[in-house]
């Protein structure tokens, strides 16, 4: 496959067009607000977006994560204009080769159970079901 992604990290410049791709593309449900996560993922090393650009254009997106035993990933997003054309599949290789290169071997991620749509996309790219339950608690500060 031909790389139509340039991929780099996010800047703080970027925050604004990326919280639009993410209500674009649907990822960034209303209950989430996406700038706290942003500020979360660039707190230290272990997180950070990488964003895919076509020319001067933002079309796709995926925060990646390590918590020292797993990666995970987050806000894989692509411009709907530019859905089922292999850039989910460019982005969640660059999300793959960040956390390689930080020691990563197992890369996790979620989807909601009724999402059966980006459910075959994760199993086309070699993703499989854990059979497992994820639990959540909310805890504020």
């Amino acid at each position: 496959m031909q790389n139509t992604l340039r991929v780099r990290e996010i800047e703080d410049s970027d925050i604004e067009a990326v919280i639009a791709l993410w209500h674009k593309s649907g990822v960034a449900p209303s209950w989430n607000p996406p700038e706290r996560d942003i500020v979360f993922a660039l707190r230290d090393t272990h997180s950070t977006i990488l964003l895919g650009e076509a020319g001067d254009q933002l079309i796709a997106s995926a925060m990646v994560g390590e918590d020292g035993h797993r990666g995970w990933v987050y806000y894989v997003a692509v411009d709907p204009e530019h859905q089922k054309s292999g850039l989910g599949r460019e982005i969640m290789q660059a999300a793959e080769n960040w956390l390689v290169a930080r020691g990563c071997w197992k890369v996790q991620l979620l989807i909601r159970a009724s999402n059966q749509g980006v459910k075959n996309f994760y199993e086309s790219i070699g993703y499989k079901d854990t059979e497992t339950v994820c639990m959540k608690n909310v805890v504020e500060n």
